[in-house]
């Protein structure tokens, strides 16, 4: 028995040395003041038998081993529980005027905005506190920096000049290819360029917008011509996100959009090269709804927070997506509810929102799709306010974690067992906070021309 309560003593000691590194290396400094607490505690409970000879010692002895051991052997049982969704999507395309950015781009366009709340008299009181606000990116929000809202401009401003770039003429020679091949070079060549992730699929009615509702096109009718449609996504850093909704979080959140885009735009140049059509969808200039292509290419799940939620960095990713004809192969979608389940119980992101635009009721059934409804309105507003595109929700994210190895031992545990899931959500709470504080602003970004920092 001994032997037994060293081993296991020795066991979880190195754990939580490994966890500490790892959390020194992702500079999460109260992961690793807890788990230097852990390292003393947990291996004590069994050298302590061992290094004490005293009355029951045995029994102790054999009872941590049971509980420890019996309770890690529980965690990893293959029981993913029954959450399911039996309704994923309506089958309607939405009108892109309804979405915020459009409502917001048409303040500036007063026939346009008369028109719409016309239409949409609803949409009046709703938009009202809002418009109130300062304005993304405005001198006089909460978050205005100087350095960061001027970098996060300078990327948007590539993103605005490739627009002409993202649809083009097609080559009159087709070229003929394996599907499977061309499938295959797509994805890594898309992996060569930056994107973290890439999937296929067959494109739906209701992937696609049914009125455009930015820009010149705002009021076309769009045309759901493309059989098929490639996803892809890029990572988002977390140490910069971490610091939203201060200013880095919408300078990466403007080079992510730049980085997707120009990748998008290469793949759909080089398929109309080869004499197939093909159209990239970007950031300001999108036909569709890029989560749920996103979805249905086996790239993720839609969570509570309404963004996708990828294996591998949950929902710190942008979403670029190519649609076309050229002929390929769609990537089998196995649908991961084990997602929504951690999100039912999570919260996370809704606990932290600063604009309490993140429902925490259960999961419902809104306009015939089994979903969480975020309410644009709040979020925007926030927005607004701060000046930026916030991000606590993607930051705060168990999910979000780096895609490193104790990360994905916990994703993969949350994956298969649906005690796992209650489990790693308390220590995340533990190790990182149920309320985590947004990061310091690096001091590369944080400076005026004197050196001293920025008053926000």
């Amino acid at each position: 028995m001994d032997l037994l309560l060293i081993f296991s003593g020795t066991f979880f000691f190195l754990f939580f040395i490994w966890f500490i590194l790892v959390s020194v290396n992702e500079k999460e400094y109260l992961a690793v003041k807890r788990a230097l607490l852990l390292t003393v505690i947990i291996p004590g409970f069994y050298f302590l038998p061992v290094a004490l000879s005293f009355g029951g010692s045995e029994i102790l002895g054999w009872l941590l081993l049971i509980v420890g051991w019996g309770f890690v052997f529980m965690l990893l049982l293959p029981f993913k529980g029954r959450f399911k969704l039996t309704a994923e999507t309506a089958r309607k395309r939405y009108d892109e005027r309804d979405t915020m950015f459009s409502r917001n781009e048409i303040t500036h366009r007063p026939e346009l905005q008369k028109h719409y709340y016309e239409t949409n008299p609803d949409k009046i009181d709703l938009d009202k506190p809002w418009q109130k606000k300062p304005g993304l990116m405005s001198e006089k929000s909460l978050f205005y920096s100087a350095i960061s809202f001027t970098a996060a401009d300078a990327s948007f401003f590539p993103i605005e000049q490739l627009r002409p770039f993202v649809d083009g003429d097609v080559n009159s020679k087709k070229k003929s290819f394996d599907s499977a091949k061309m499938t295959n070079f797509l994805s890594n060549w898309a992996k060569k360029l930056g994107a973290v992730s890439v999937g296929f699929c067959e494109m739906q009615d209701d992937h696609f917008y049914s009125v455009r509702g930015r820009g010149e096109a705002y009021g076309n009718k769009v045309k759901a011509n493309h059989k098929y449609g490639i996803a892809l996504t890029v990572e988002m850093d977390k140490d910069l996100l971490a610091a939203g909704p201060a200013g880095p979080t919408l300078m990466e959140s403007a080079r992510e959009y730049l980085n997707s885009g120009v990748i998008a735009i290469q793949l759909a140049k080089f398929i109309r090269e080869l004499g197939y059509e093909a159209r990239a969808h970007v950031d300001g200039n999108y036909e569709l709804i890029c989560p749920l292509v996103a979805r249905d290419a086996g790239l993720g799940e839609i969570g509570r927070m309404g963004l996708l939620m990828t294996p591998e960095l949950g929902p710190r990713v942008r979403i670029a997506v190519v649609t076309t004809n050229i002929p390929l192969e769609v990537t089998p979608r196995f649908p991961d509810y084990t997602v929504h389940s951690f999100c039912s119980i999570c919260k996370k992101c809704a606990d932290v929102c600063p604009g309490n635009a993140i429902p925490k009721s259960k999961i419902e059934m809104i306009d015939g799709v089994q979903r969480w409804q975020v309410n644009h309105e709040k979020c925007f507003a926030y927005w607004c306010t701060s000046g930026t595109d916030c991000g606590r929700c993607m930051s705060v994210c168990p999910y979000s974690h780096p895609d490193n190895l104790l990360h994905k031992i916990v994703r993969w545990g949350i994956k298969n067992n649906w005690l796992f899931r209650h489990f790693a959500l308390k220590m995340d709470d533990f190790f990182y906070g149920r309320k985590p504080k947004p990061s310091k602003i690096p001091g590369w970004i944080d400076f005026d021309e004197s050196g001293s920092h920025l008053k926000n």
